[in-house]
């Protein structure tokens, strides 16, 4: 075909398409009023999950799986919009990667609140201003986010969703490299371009902030300034990019967790997060643990943090492959009730389809 019989191709598989994503979008209004009826939530992590694995299964190219993941992310946060608005909590301000892996997952259809701090973002949820969370929980290069494993210490909120962010960090200014006399970020930044900075930046002033977006705002509002910060940073505040992809290491990935009222239901790709804490006696956390094994139950994580109220006594937080409605999950969880003074599951999710590796 020629080129205009290309386009006018074009235009009628266009005109199918739109066809199409109507009906789809009247289908998923009906699904939003049968879900209202019964009290379901709007947005369903498992569901979604079984959407985009069974649309990777259909896709046979050119259009890459990612590509196609991304669409359909749009496509059905447009469709939850129209069956209920929807606000989602994230540590802001805007153009932090937390704000970036919030729009990864539930799209640019729905509505957005952002929070100064990790506790800000639970209380938004807690108190209904917000329908979800999203918080940093763990990045590859720098460990776990302790503030977050702090406030689930706190909560009666459940995790419903994991999501993987590729993090890029880049040098940003509106000056010349050599003009730049300090350096504005967050402390785990900073821990991800240690190499970078020691290398590049020897002898330059770096000023720890709350978040990569009010780094961004500073370097942008003060001569000499820089920030470490994300692409979509230097779109928000006017910056130009000095040095692209400044992190140590480039597989560096952070783990994003969707906290709601409650979790979903098994979908046989699942992960289950637990907190405990035990009595201090010889073996109490080796029998703890060995709950899992003797169960086959796949240990993913574990971390320690101090019991904030009572000195030297500590929660250990943990995550285990399957959902907790899974028989083996099921019990090893009941058998480690006997081995704790505080058990807690903080939520079964699937996980994530794409994890940013």
């Amino acid at each position: 075909m020629n080129l205009e019989q290309l386009r006018s191709r074009i235009d009628e598989l266009d005109r199918q398409l739109v066809a199409l994503l109507n009906e789809r979008t009247r289908i998923a209004m009906e699904i939003g009023r049968a879900k209202r009826e019964t009290g379901e939530s709007i947005f369903k992590p498992e569901r979604e999950t079984q959407v985009l694995e069974r649309t990777g299964r259909y896709n046979e190219g050119p259009l890459p799986d990612a590509s196609l993941r991304a669409i359909y992310r749009e496509i059905m946060s447009a469709a939850m919009s129209l069956q209920q608005p929807l606000t989602i909590a994230y540590l802001g301000p805007p153009a932090t990667f937390t704000h970036e892996a919030a729009r990864m997952r539930f799209g640019a259809s729905v509505d957005y609140c952002s929070c100064d701090t990790i506790s800000d973002v639970f209380a938004a949820v807690e108190k209904g201003r917000a329908d979800y969370g999203v918080v940093p929980i763990e990045n590859s290069t720098e460990g776990a986010v302790t503030h977050t494993l702090d406030e689930f210490a706190e909560t009666s909120l459940k995790i419903v969703a994991e999501i993987y962010l590729r993090i890029a960090q880049h040098l940003l200014a509106r000056c010349a490299r050599d003009q730049i006399r300090r350096i504005y970020s967050k402390p785990e930044v900073f821990g991800q371009c240690r190499r970078f900075l020691q290398a590049e930046m020897a002898g330059i002033e770096l000023v720890p902030v709350s978040s990569t977006a009010h780094a961004a705002k500073m370097a942008a509002s003060e001569e000499g300034a820089a920030a470490l910060a994300g692409p979509q940073a230097a779109d928000q505040y006017g910056l130009d990019v000095i040095a692209s992809e400044v992190q140590d290491l480039r597989g560096n990935t952070t783990r994003f967790l969707v906290v709601g009222a409650r979790c979903g239901r098994p979908t046989g790709h699942d992960r289950t997060s637990l907190l405990f804490s035990v009595q201090h006696k010889v073996g109490a956390l080796h029998r703890a643990l060995a709950a899992f094994s003797q169960h086959g139950v796949n240990l993913c994580k574990i971390e320690s943090r101090p019991n904030r109220s009572v000195a030297w006594e500590y929660y250990f937080f943990v995550d285990v492959e399957g959902h907790s409605e899974d028989p083996p999950v099921a019990a090893a969880i009941e058998q480690l009730a006997h081995e704790c003074t505080v058990l807690r599951v903080l939520g079964s999710y699937p996980r994530a389809v794409d994890r940013g590796e």
